[in-house]
């Protein structure tokens, strides 16, 4: 459940990515609940236009991994919200295909995982630092995985694109540190969490083993030592607090929300 609203992220000027569906608009909508003003993108023009019409955001129809459209993406910032706060780098893709371990991955696979969950992180961070950096300072806030952190030969190409959004952003964190631009940035390792691309993930596991999705999900379950998967809000309250202010003295650093997972890893 989201917890009541207190008004932490007042007057933050936000970008979340990929905000349209599962975790980024549950991260949309949680932050214009505390108060942010936010301006969400997604490759999906239809979704991302019902998205922020339902929630009261702004739009831009972006593909991240095309370096283009982030200087657009940043005038955007500063015409309608004079410069940015917070960016949440959460569009992301995951291995839906077949053929996804080290020996079947195929090298366009490898490459569309990694434009999108690799470059277009590199990309917001290359485009929002020195935004940001005008604007006082702020937090980046990059989605990477409990991926990056296990072993993970039946998402080979995913787990390794996640792996290098934690490294990329220890580097963007020390860089903005030593460059005194008052800019803090953290990454998010989601476990499992309902959303339609684990519904899919789970689709893909069941249909390439010849078992029914129910016997994959109820498996992927009994990894989980709470009991349960997590939810779209569970991520959402931990941007929350990587984008206030409470979270000041914190960069470089790895949420883990996983209900566990990692403990038996």
């Amino acid at each position: 459940m989201t917890a009541t609203a207190s008004g932490r992220l007042g007057g933050k000027r936000t970008l979340v990515t990929g905000g349209a569906n599962g975790i980024g608009r549950a991260i949309v909508e949680r932050f214009l609940e505390e108060g942010a003003s936010v301006l969400l993108t997604d490759i999906d023009e239809g979704a991302g236009v019902d998205t922020a019409r339902a929630l009261g955001a702004d739009f831009v129809k972006q593909d991240v991994g095309d370096e283009a459209s982030w200087p657009a993406v940043m005038s955007e910032m500063r015409t309608k919200f004079d410069g940015l706060d917070v960016l949440v780098n959460n569009a992301g893709l995951g291995d839906l295909a077949k053929g996804n371990s080290p020996e079947d991955t195929s090298l366009d696979d490898w490459r569309r995982i990694f434009r999108v969950n690799v470059e277009g992180v590199f990309l917001g961070c290359r485009a929002a630092i020195p935004v940001m950096a005008e604007s006082g300072g702020g937090s980046i806030i990059n989605l990477s995985s409990l991926a990056a952190l296990v072993p993970t030969p039946f998402i080979t190409a995913y787990g390794a694109s996640k792996a290098a959004v934690l490294q990329l952003s220890k580097s963007i964190a020390l860089h903005c540190a030593q460059q005194s631009y008052n800019i803090r940035c953290n990454t998010i390792h989601p476990g499992q969490i309902t959303t339609p691309m684990h519904d899919g993930l789970i689709r893909d596991i069941a249909a390439g083993a010849g078992a029914p999705e129910e016997a994959v999900r109820a498996d992927f379950l009994s990894r989980i030592p709470t009991g349960e998967f997590g939810q779209t809000c569970d991520i959402a309250n931990a941007a929350l607090f990587l984008a206030s202010d409470e979270a000041r003295h914190m960069t470089g650093e790895q949420m883990v929300v996983d209900g566990g997972m990692l403990l038996t890893n």
